[in-house]
């Protein structure tokens, strides 16, 4: 039988279609509620009858680093991406979306080169490059964004006329359509093609902006069940995780919990002796106003030190860790020449940010701040529609069972 292995591990060939779904910003506790309150019944099912556990994300726990681990079945140490942004050698902020940035071959892209048939499509469009890295369109695989749906050729995606396929419009950017869009795109491809792989990865604005038991958040997590049961009932084996969790980081007032690094640093040092990225920072800061939980430092000037640094903030309220390099790419497993000089990450109520100026907060304000990325996030689902072998059973048992195996599991593990 044929099989393919990438970073260590061998995987099978699927003897049924496997749909991994990337639930952003699906942290437990949305299950946990949606379990008390009877509304995703589909899910409950997979939990009784199939596989559920709780496993560990990549840290930060951010959605590019995340989807790069899910793919590729393995940290950022291997695949390089550990955010969205980084200071290059040069001092320059870099978008870290580009594919020539992914250091590891995907498991779809594995597959499809052994003669499988896969497909990847995500919500938002700066995924859709890295995910579709290496991937051979004119081989009959797709890969494309909801995000720009309408913009779909052959050539570039693999698929054209999405919407009329679909049969939805083009859904905004901030809505639960644009998730909704990305799993009907799957199930209509399941129905008309039959691929072997498909990687179906969503968007977490509504997680941002509605907690667990929330009416639209429960109306979403209803909906998407409604989808997970269909992809079942296609005969898919249906493996759910979510690249991060998500938590409230607002005062008791309502207002963002934030500490602004950049300010403290630039009094402590003075101006341009430290940079703060924010890695969480993309454009669609609509979400979370590039306030996360996880922030990286560079020194620059020859005044702070990684050691000064980390004295100043480790007790500060808020902050649960101040790592320095090799530390944090030790405990996290993350590329050491795209990591700052100090790592620092907020507790489960507080983000942090760079200078306050650098923030446009006026989008925040209709709704409590909810955010990730620091450990306290890095908590998420791991739900197969079937159950796992014994095997498989006692290595999710004995642990550390991390969210990139979910195509070991799914692939491999499955029985039946």
């Amino acid at each position: 039988m044929k099989s393919i292995q990438l970073n260590g591990v061998t995987y099978r060939w699927p003897k049924q279609p496997v749909v991994v779904v990337c639930i952003d910003g699906g942290d437990p506790a949305y299950i946990e509620q949606g379990i008390r309150d009877g509304i995703i019944p589909n899910i409950a099912r997979f939990m009784r009858e199939g596989f559920s556990a709780i496993a560990d994300g990549t840290v930060p726990s951010f959605t590019c680093p995340n989807n790069m681990s899910l793919i590729t079945g393995a940290p950022p140490a291997v695949h390089g991406i550990s955010g969205n942004y980084y200071l290059n050698e040069q001092g320059e902020a870099v978008v870290m979306t580009g594919p020539e940035l992914l250091r590891s071959r995907t498991i779809l892209a594995a597959f499809a080169d052994a003669g499988a048939k896969v497909v990847s499509i995500t919500a938002k469009d700066k995924l859709r490059k890295q995910l579709g890295k290496d991937l051979a369109l004119s081989r009959g695989n797709v890969s494309f964004s909801a995000e720009k749906a309408d913009q779909c050729t052959l050539a570039e995606n693999g698929i054209e006329n999405v919407l009329e396929f679909v049969g939805m419009p083009l859904p905004d950017m901030y809505s639960m359509d644009l998730s909704l869009f990305v799993l009907e795109a799957g199930i209509k491809l399941l129905e008309w093609d039959r691929p072997d792989l498909l990687f179906l990865s969503l968007t977490d604005y509504i997680q941002h902006k509605h907690a667990p038991g929330d009416p639209t958040a429960n109306e979403f997590y209803r909906r998407i069940d409604d989808a997970f049961g269909r992809l079942d009932a296609l005969g898919a084996v249906v493996a759910l995780t979510a690249d991060h969790g998500m938590n409230d980081k607002s005062t008791a007032e309502g207002k963002p919990n934030v500490i602004f690094l950049q300010d403290i640093l630039d009094r402590e040092f003075g101006p341009g002796d430290t940079k703060v990225i924010c890695p969480i920072t993309d454009a669609f800061v609509k979400h979370h106003g590039a306030l996360g939980g996880f922030v990286r430092v560079w020194c620059r000037g020859g005044k702070a030190t990684p050691q000064t640094i980390i004295a100043l903030v480790r007790d500060m309220p808020g902050v649960a860790m101040a790592l320095d390099k090799d530390e944090v790419c030790r405990r996290f497993e993350l590329p050491r020449d795209r990591e700052g000089d100090v790592a620092v990450i907020g507790d489960i109520g507080t983000v942090i940010g760079a200078a306050a100026a650098e923030h446009d907060l006026s989008n925040l304000a209709d709704a409590r701040l909810r955010s990730h990325g620091a450990v306290t996030e890095a908590r998420v689902p791991i739900i197969l529609s079937r159950p796992v072998s014994a095997d498989f059973l006692q290595r999710a048992t004995i642990g550390p069972l991390n969210s990139y195996q979910v195509f070991d599991y799914a692939i491999n593990g499955v029985v039946g």
